[in-house]
Order: C-alpha cells, then sequence, then structure tokens
C-alpha cells in the first residue's frame, strides 16, 4: 500500500523539522530514515542546515531527486530490513518524520538511531497523536475505526501513539526527549484561543501530531 502513495505524498519539504535543529548541530552530517524524494535534505543542505546529507526510503521514486550526485548516500530499502551500511556515532541529526508509525517494531529502530547518533547527537521525529478529539469521537461515539489515504488513520499506519507513549519509545531505548511539540492544524481558530486560555489542558486531546527533539544518554 505504501508504494501506491501518489508521489506529491513524498515530495513535501519538512521545513518544520529543520527549524527543531539545535544550532550548535546544525550544518553537519544528517541522516533522514523515510527521505521520500529527497527535497526536506536537499533543501537542508542548501539552507545551512547539513553539510552533508544522506537518506534512507522504502521506494525508489520516479522524477525525484533520490539519484542527486548532492547526497553522500542514498539507499533504497526497508529500514527494518537492511543491514545499515554506517558507522556508529556518525551523524549530528537524524530526522524522521512521520515514519515510526508504519513501521512494525518502531522501539528497534530508535535503538539503532541511539546508536547512529554521536554522543551530543539529535534525533528529530514526527508522530501523529491517536487521542487526537476527532479521532476519539469517530471511534468511540461513531463506532467508526475507519482508514484513511493520509492523516491519523493512514491506512499504512501499523502503530499508534499518544504523547505518554512516544516519550516512553525513546526513555525505552536510551535516548530521552527534550522538547516536545504540538502540531493542532485540524482544529478551528476558536478551539485553538480557549487551549491556549486553559493553559493548553486539553493538548493531548487537540494535537493532531507532535515533534519531538530527542538526545542519547550517555
Amino acid at each position: 500500500m505504501y508504494q501506491d502513495k501518489k508521489n506529491i505524498y513524498f515530495q513535501n519539504i519538512r521545513k518544520e523539522l529543520l527549524e527543531l535543529i539545535p544550532k550548535e548541530k546544525q550544518n553537519g552530517i544528517v541522516l533522514e530514515i523515510g527521505a521520500g524524494s529527497g527535497d526536506t535534505l536537499l533543501y537542508a543542505k542548501h539552507n545551512g542546515y547539513a553539510q552533508k546529507i544522506y537518506g534512507i526510503e522504502l521506494c525508489e521514486l520516479e522524477n525525484s531527486h533520490q539519484k542527486s550526485n548532492e547526497f553522500e548516500q542514498f539507499i533504497i530499502g526497508n529500514i527494518e530490513d537492511i543491514n545499515i551500511p554506517f558507522k556508529n556515532e556518525m551523524f549530528d541529526v537524524i530526522l524522521c518524520g512521520d515514519v515510526l508509525e508504519h513501521l512494525v517494531d518502531p522501539y528497534s529502530i530508535i535503538k539503532k538511531i541511539s546508536l547512529l547518533l554521536k554522543s551530543d547527537g539529535s534525533t528529530i521525529v514526527s508522530l501523529p497523536n491517536i487521542r487526537q478529539i476527532q479521532i476519539m469521537k469517530q471511534i468511540f461515539f461513531d463506532g467508526d475505526f475507519k482508514y484513511t489515504d493520509a492523516g491519523i488513520l493512514d491506512k499504512t499506519h501499523l502503530r499508534f501513539f499518544c504523547k505518554k507513549n512516544m516519550i516512553e519509545l525513546f526513555e525505552q531505548n536510551n535516548m530521552k526527549v527534550q522538547t516536545i511539540i504540538s502540531n493542532s492544524n485540524l482544529i478551528g481558530a476558536t478551539t485553538k484561543k480557549i487551549n491556549k486560555f486553559t493553559f493548553n489542558l486539553f493538548d493531548e486531546f487537540l494535537a493532531a501530531q507532535y515533534y519531538l527533539v530527542a538526545s542519547k544518554v550517555c
């Protein structure tokens, strides 16, 4: 099913993830898991976020930048199956945007990421929030666990997380979450205001997605 997605699914430049790279880690060696067409990595290299770029993507995409000579290496393969040809403590930053929910065993991948990061490196991840209120309404009140072509209930998602479980995903694998930011792009302006005035009391029900920045525990 993953290979059947339209190319536009893989071509989004994830600027919001790049902006979370700590300043001291910018212009370093960056690996992106789930690199899609390679657009985010190339943007990173051209805009001071990365000096050397490496990518891993499940499938080869036509009319993409995957074969660009600007990459140090771009690997086509399933991250859960391939032997990763990188040395331990090689990368300053590892990007993993909306990837872990597609995996059979995301816990083992976080463990791999921890080994690949330098001692002061960071991994930046985005994950959908299954606890989002519209999804809870659909499941518990409408009795409908209907998968969709994109979004929180994307038909290619194998794993589902609440905020607490996202943090546990890292803490169980030698990583510590330094920053966690909610993305509430599915809710209206009025609801966002209510959330703000209640000091984000309902944030875990409103967030469609979370961005996490984690570092290795040394």
